[in-house]
């Protein structure tokens, strides 16, 4: 089981089945960290993680303070993907595979200034040419 990244016809496999994603806040330019990983073809999220407060930013309830940042689980269900916009106007989303952590658009080349991109279990990418790009 290995987690993919697509946008429109850019397809690309990350060769693993868990990942961090992390973006800065476009207004208060702090930290938020994500921790996925792949069960039963669903997309998991096992931990997240933000480096400080700010407007409409408020740690949730049950969040503890550590390591300089707040650290919570949440309360979502099983997800088939993690739909993130690809924009010029905001730091690029950054995914951490294995301690290699690189912008989005190094791990899927060829990605447009505006996209959206999905994180989803490679099972359900399309086949392309007989597998994955």
């Amino acid at each position: 089981m290995s987690l993919c990244l697509a946008a429109g016809a850019l397809a690309t496999s990350l060769m693993t089945g868990s990942l961090t994603l992390s973006w800065q806040h476009s207004i208060e330019k702090i930290l938020w960290e994500e921790d996925w990983h792949l069960a039963s073809q669903m997309l998991v999220i096992q931990e997240a993680r933000v480096r400080g407060s700010g407007a409409g930013m408020e740690p949730p309830a049950g969040a503890q303070f550590r390591d300089g940042a707040w650290h919570y689980v949440p309360t979502l269900p099983p997800l088939p993907a993690v739909r993130l916009t690809h924009s010029p106007y905001v730091a690029p989303y950054t995914i951490c595979v294995k301690q290699d952590c690189r912008p989005i658009g190094d791990w899927l080349k060829g990605l447009p200034a505006h996209a959206v991109v999905e994180l989803i279990p490679c099972a359900h990418l399309p086949l392309r040419n007989g597998g994955v790009p």
